[in-house]
């Protein structure tokens, strides 16, 4: 049925991958979608209702052509590709920092700009950023302006599309073990699990939540730090992290 289907970017591993899985497990009709065609087969593996699409959010004619080609229109729409590189020492680089945006900022804003002629009041979309975009953190110049930038697009897009009716989530988790963390060299303090991160999620679409934090305690304890004067945000990060 239409109103069961689910379209899911960065469905090939991770927090992507477990939503399509658990979403799929409910019964629901699910669009997984990602770059690499081999590992979306493997999620589609012994699921009937999980279809595949290989794209990259970075191409916008790609993203234009996966949208069009979907036979059962979705009604919730999960904006999850991400990529996470680190700046060391301090020491920029312009090509590591235009990388991290054009997955995390541009492909994100593709996939907006395509859906949007689809939405109307029965849809949801949910953006996944992350709680870094909320605070200064060691080493995540790239990454956390990233997700502070896709952040303020959504939430700017909660005020622009409330006319139509649709409903935006924006989604904050904090250290979610996955593929992409598997390759952090330091602590991730309260990391949890992708099987956690799908059900935050899930419940808070459930809830139809316009904000998503995860896991509760960890993210807490950054958004309290991050009202702080900038001063203090320094002192405090340097011991917690």
């Amino acid at each position: 049925m239409t109103h069961q289907a689910v379209f899911i970017t960065g469905a090939s591993s991770g927090i992507g991958r477990q939503l399509a899985e658990d979403f799929a497990a409910q019964g629901r009709y699910v669009y997984a979608c990602g770059r690499s065609q081999t590992k979306l087969e493997e999620v589609k593996a012994g699921l009937e209702n999980v279809s595949t699409l290989s794209f990259d959010v970075t191409d916008s004619a790609q993203v234009k052509q996966a949208v069009s080609s979907l036979a059962v229109p979705p009604t919730l729409w999960i904006i999850n590709a991400g990529d996470c590189e680190y700046i060391d020492d301090g020491v920029l680089d312009a090509q590591l920092v235009a990388r991290v945006m054009n997955v995390n900022v541009i492909g994100s804003v593709n996939v907006l700009e395509a859906i949007q002629e689809r939405l109307d009041a029965q849809h949801h979309v949910v953006v996944v950023s992350s709680i870094a975009g909320e605070l200064a953190l060691p080493r995540a110049e790239a990454y956390g302006a990233s997700k502070a930038a896709i952040t303020y697009i959504t939430r700017t897009l909660q005020l622009d599309w409330k006319s139509k009716g649709v409903m935006l989530s924006c989604v904050f988790p904090g250290f979610v073990k996955t593929p992409l963390t598997d390759k952090n060299d330091f602590d991730m303090p309260m990391i949890v699990t992708p099987e956690e991160a799908s059900s935050a999620i899930r419940n808070g679409i459930e809830k139809r939540q316009k904000t998503i934090y995860f896991p509760k305690r960890f993210t807490s304890i950054l958004r309290v730090i991050a009202a702080l004067p900038y001063s203090w945000q320094t002192r405090l990060v340097g011991k917690l992290l």
